[in-house]
């Protein structure tokens, strides 16, 4: 943080002279709690797109700001280093959230979210009997089924956790050696259908249910395996998901993404409410690490002959030391 860095007053200077102005603040604050488009912001502080454009550019030329492309889109976050992301910090800190312009931002930002979350409900709730087919369509499910299991094939697993579950797959795929496993979803008609594919295959300690995967309804260290499948690009704030699923990590607990990498197949926003078209290696990595995790393994998986879209993994470990849990049958 600021107080415990030397910096340069020109560094100073260009910092603080970009963050000192009443529109700027507001979007230092909005861009703190998510990575936000400028179509968000316009919807937010309802200022003209070429006024923000404007502010936005200036924090991202003092480095308060990192902007990132994906296609047509733009998104904005925080600053990660340097004398600029500190005082974005110490600044953001300092400001009263109750204060009524503030408050009056971020419902409007609550708002925004909400309506973004009902759409991508709203696809799942029209696709969710065919899900499994249309992820086809961008994914040799075998091969990457095959590096998910090679991941994670090399210890026991007796607790699992998969985040965005959808048809359940990931607790089929692993079903029959778990001691428990649970899938948690938001969506009602998701979680029918992966109630069914259960039922079918007799997996009796495998369950799921209705939950939030920014506030997972399980205590710390509770899961060997935590498993987000296809999940971050739908996601407006991919990096507190990881945290809260690094949270329920059991010491030495291992937590797998997988999920595309970057690409340009812009149909997949406008008709699959995609908010992310993939993620670069170092992207995810740093979430991972940010979140406390060693990386142990990533790796790519490229298309096949006829699919434009690469599957990429990253394997993160809690770095505390595990400590060996009787089974039952030692207990006993």
């Amino acid at each position: 943080m600021l107080g415990l860095h030397r910096h340069s007053f020109p560094d100073l200077t260009a910092a603080l002279r970009a963050a000192g102005e009443a529109t700027r603040l507001r979007l230092l604050v909005l861009i703190a709690e998510a990575e936000l488009t400028v179509s968000d912001l316009t919807a937010i502080l309802r200022q003209s797109q070429p006024r923000l454009s404007r502010h936005l550019r200036l924090l991202v030329e003092a480095g308060l700001v990192q902007r990132h492309r994906e296609g047509s889109w733009a998104f904005f976050r925080l600053g990660d280093i340097g004398t600029a992301a500190d005082i974005a910090r110490l600044v953001i800190e300092r400001i009263d959230l109750n204060d009524p312009i503030i408050a009056r931002d971020r419902e409007r930002l609550a708002a925004v979210r909400s309506t973004r979350a009902a759409a991508a409900q709203n696809y799942f709730r029209r696709h969710a009997a065919e899900w499994d087919r249309i992820r086809k369509l961008h994914v040799a499910d075998a091969a990457v089924e095959e590096a998910i299991a090679a991941a994670l094939g090399d210890q026991p697993i007796r607790f699992l956790l998969d985040l965005g579950t959808g048809t359940g797959r990931m607790l089929e795929l692993f079903g029959k050696d778990l001691e428990r496993g649970l899938g948690l979803d938001l969506s009602l008609e998701m979680l029918a259908v992966a109630r069914a594919r259960l039922d079918r295959a007799s997996l009796k300690n495998c369950s799921v249910r209705q939950g939030d995967i920014y506030d997972i309804p399980m205590p710390r260290d509770s899961f060997d395996v935590v498993i987000i499948h296809q999940v971050l690009h739908f996601l407006d704030d991919s990096p507190r998901a990881i945290r809260e699923a690094a949270r329920v990590l059991r010491p030495g607990g291992r937590l797998l993404v997988v999920d595309f990498a970057p690409h340009d197949l812009e149909f997949l926003r406008e008709d699959h409410e995609h908010r992310r078209l993939g993620f670069a290696a170092e992207t995810v990595r740093g979430w991972l690490e940010a979140a406390g995790l060693d990386v142990i393994r990533q790796q790519t998986l490229p298309p096949g002959p006829e699919g434009k879209v690469a599957v990429s993994l990253w394997l993160g470990r809690d770095p505390r030391i595990a400590l060996a849990v009787p089974t039952t049958r030692e207990v006993a």
